[in-house]
């Protein structure tokens, strides 16, 4: 099998560089499957994970907080505010933003942005279902 080149980039610099056989990954319009030589395209990402398929068979995956994906033939890039390998992932950092997130969400508050706590509790939620391969 054919495999292409995949990088993903934050603002923080790169997070993952590999040559891989298949990229899985959620877009706003659903989820898609790329494999070397794909047309060209751009799409939106959302909060999820990005699976890394290589040829000998094993998978690596990254949870990442929306961002674009752009697919070449030769190479995809994915450009996301954050991101992280699943081996990477500090759970218990992950489930105290989500304890965070779920207290700002109760509370009844004019000040509280509760749009952002809920980005904030799907984030960290995706971390978690990352990290424990539950996706």
């Amino acid at each position: 099998m054919k495999t292409v080149q995949v990088n993903i980039v934050t603002p923080d610099g790169p997070v993952y560089d590999s040559e891989v056989a298949m990229v899985i990954a959620k877009t706003v319009s659903g989820e898609i499957g790329v494999l070397a030589g794909h047309i060209p395209m751009v799409a939106p990402l959302t909060i999820g994970a990005v699976t890394l398929k290589k040829e000998d068979g094993s998978q690596e995956i990254v949870a990442v907080s929306g961002g674009f994906i752009e697919v070449r033939p030769d190479q995809i890039s994915i450009l996301a505010p954050s991101a992280e390998v699943a081996a990477n992932i500090d759970l218990a950092r992950a489930k105290e933003a989500m304890a965070r997130a779920e207290q700002r969400l109760q509370m009844k508050q004019d000040d509280i942005d509760f749009q952002r706590a809920e980005l904030a509790l799907k984030r960290a939620i995706n971390r978690i279902s990352v990290h424990e391969g539950n996706m």
